[in-house]
């Protein structure tokens, strides 16, 4: 692939209303809540914000955040251009650890999602999660 053409495909990835993030959405609709987007003032901007039971929800990718679960598939590293790849993938989970601890520093209870989790054969066990994550109280 040209360099022209590669940039032409990286512009089209989108970091908002992605297919698994619209999965879980529509999911989380389902159950019988109700959200809100993208909150500013939280660290990294969570997907998904349920504001007065204090939780939020990541849909991550599994490539961009590489999903440390080693049976995914997706989250496997380029072969190609490996000192570009590496340390940019590295910078991704390590910004989103440190997002994840001043959530939780915060009173905040964080879920995170991977993109393999949306796939249709995984929805119900999705549904599940989403579930016992929302209903989970909040300890005193």
């Amino acid at each position: 692939m040209t360099d022209k053409a590669r940039s032409a495909q990286m512009a089209l990835v989108k970091g908002k209303d992605t297919k698994p993030e619209l999965v879980v959405r529509r999911l989380v609709h389902s159950l019988g809540y109700r959200f809100r987007l993208h909150r500013g003032d939280l660290p990294g901007k969570p997907d998904i914000v349920l504001p007065r039971r204090r939780k939020a929800i990541e849909v991550r990718g599994c490539f961009w955040h590489q999903h440390p679960d080693t049976s995914c598939w997706r989250a496997r590293l380029p072969k190609t251009r490996r000192e570009f790849w590496i340390p940019k993938l590295e910078r991704n989970v390590s910004r989103d650890a440190a997002n994840s601890a001043a959530l939780h520093e915060l009173g905040w209870d964080l879920l995170v999602v991977w993109e393999c989790e949306t796939i249709p054969r995984r929805r119900q066990e999705l549904a599940n999660k989403l579930r016992a994550f929302l209903l989970k109280s909040r300890p005193s």
